[in-house]
């Protein structure tokens, strides 16, 4: 799926070119800014994150561990105390708790390398659509977009004062 890239030198007509696109339909939009902007982060709505979810898992996966063992240790390891249970889940709370923290953190690091594809990004590969100059001066919107689609953002960057319309392949 094609995408175009247009290249323009202030954040307002970035801001007013992505809500046009918006309001068309168009919603995987990406814009690349030297700096914050208040008009430009209004526009795109960032989804949590997945690493959320690894960190549920990893800290459930750690509770369910940490109960887990408690209880097979007693049970298949009897120590017989004025009476009690062998399988008391009071105190085993505790070791389920840091479990919990450990897993969550060891998932939190794996689902960041996972979700952020952090060993890719770190290798110089980036997204086709950005260049260099994001970085210091000018701003970027990339669109996604169908071939059919194409003639008609062209003309909608153009005409919000893009300096530079480009047509970028993604594999």
């Amino acid at each position: 799926m094609p995408s175009l890239v247009g290249i323009f030198e202030t954040p307002g007509p970035v801001a007013e070119a992505a809500n046009r696109l918006k309001g068309r339909g168009f919603q995987d939009l990406e814009i690349y800014s030297p700096a914050a902007f208040e008009e430009l982060d209004d526009i795109i709505l960032e989804k949590p994150s997945a690493v959320r979810l690894w960190t549920l898992i990893g800290g459930l996966i750690g509770v369910v561990t940490g109960y887990g063992v408690t209880i097979w240790m007693s049970i298949d390891w009897p120590l017989v105390t004025g009476g009690k249970p062998f399988a008391s889940i009071p105190p085993y709370t505790i070791i389920g708790f840091e479990l919990a923290i450990l897993f969550g953190g060891l998932a939190t690091l794996l689902g960041l390398l996972v979700v952020g594809r952090l060993p890719y990004g770190s290798f110089g590969h980036t997204d086709p659509g950005y260049s260099v100059r994001f970085s210091s001066e000018e701003f970027g919107l990339v669109v996604e977009c169908d071939e059919r689609d194409v003639p008609e953002i062209d003309a909608l960057l153009r005409a919000h004062e893009a300096k530079e319309v480009s047509l970028v392949d993604e594999d």
